[in-house]
């Protein structure tokens, strides 16, 4: 195997990677299993159930909740690239993933996440359209309106983890194999690259900057010329209802924005991993947990379909 000058082995993506994951004993491991398998649960449950309740219920079957369904399947599929590799890895020896299983990781983690940064800014747009031109939505947010929008958001993330998998995978891992993180991300694996990755770091900041910013822009717009409308109103309770579902739609955006800005959008979080790892478990367990909750819990329509499917299972 050739070698650079400094005696460091070139060619490392043909080896194993290591996942270095967290520090601790077995106590430490044991409790942060048991902390990640409760959140994996938890997602995979909740985002289920959403996707099963507004599929078998014909009063859920709108643009809203179409694109609450797609967001739910986002939550399920980018959890489920990330959290049973680490739970294995947990009370793994060798921590181990190759080089096409750590590249493969990281573009359906980008693929998705970058999916679902766009399917917000959508949902805000559906939103916008529903309640500040009543008139106009049926025909414009139409089934094949919405059926294009979601394909334009996988589209987006594609062309995303298609650029950042090819810049981050091309550079010569010959320093270490130890990705100091729980999973394959730009962040750690730059940390490793023996070359200048100046480069790739302000590809990863513009990009994903412009992303978020663009897309946080877009939403905040919307929800401007929304809540102008919601003051409008002059029924209290087509106000209250309007306001509990775009608020539950701000604090998912809240949420998911905010920690994805923290960790690609702003300098300085290449050097801070242990800050990254945590940031990372809330953007990729605690968020994906919540957002059925934050769903349910606030929408009158969800609640009643939830109880609608209970007593069709109880009187089976």
């Amino acid at each position: 195997m050739p070698t650079h000058g400094n005696g460091n082995f070139s060619g490392l993506s043909l080896q194993m990677y290591v996942l270095a994951g967290f520090e601790g004993g077995l106590e430490t491991q044991a409790l942060l299993f048991s902390v990640f398998l409760t959140l994996y649960m938890a997602t995979v449950l909740g985002n289920l159930t959403m996707i099963v309740v507004i599929t078998v219920d014909t009063r859920l079957h709108s643009p809203m909740y179409f694109f609450l369904k797609n967001l739910s399947f986002l939550d399920l599929c980018y959890s489920s690239v990330i959290t049973p590799k680490s739970l294995a890895n947990f009370f793994s020896q060798t921590k181990a993933i190759t080089f096409t299983g750590c590249a493969t990781q990281f573009f359906f983690f980008s693929l998705l996440a970058t999916t679902e940064t766009f399917l917000l800014a959508t949902m805000a747009y559906d939103r916008f359209m529903a309640i500040c031109s009543p008139l106009h939505y049926p025909v414009i947010v139409c089934p094949s309106v919405c059926s294009r929008l979601v394909l334009g958001a996988y589209c987006g993330g594609c062309l995303n983890s298609i650029l950042q998998t090819s810049l981050t995978f091309r550079l010569p891992f010959c320093s270490s194999n130890r990705i100091d993180h729980f999973f394959c991300d730009v962040p750690p694996l730059l940390q490793i690259a023996c070359t200048n990755t100046a480069i790739n770091q302000l590809v990863m900041f513009s990009i994903c900057g412009l992303i978020i910013v663009g897309t946080t822009l877009f939403v905040l717009i919307s929800y401007g010329y929304i809540t102008v409308t919601i003051l409008r109103m002059h029924s209290g309770a087509g106000r209250h209802k309007v306001f509990s579902t775009c608020g539950s739609h701000m604090i998912a955006v809240s949420l998911f924005y905010g920690t994805v800005f923290v960790m690609y959008a702003q300098p300085g979080a290449v050097e801070s991993m242990q800050q990254g790892k945590v940031v990372s478990i809330f953007y990729t367990l605690v968020i994906p947990m919540l957002n059925p909750l934050i769903y349910s819990l606030r929408n009158n329509d969800v609640k009643k379909a939830l109880k609608r499917l209970g007593w069709k299972l109880v009187a089976t």
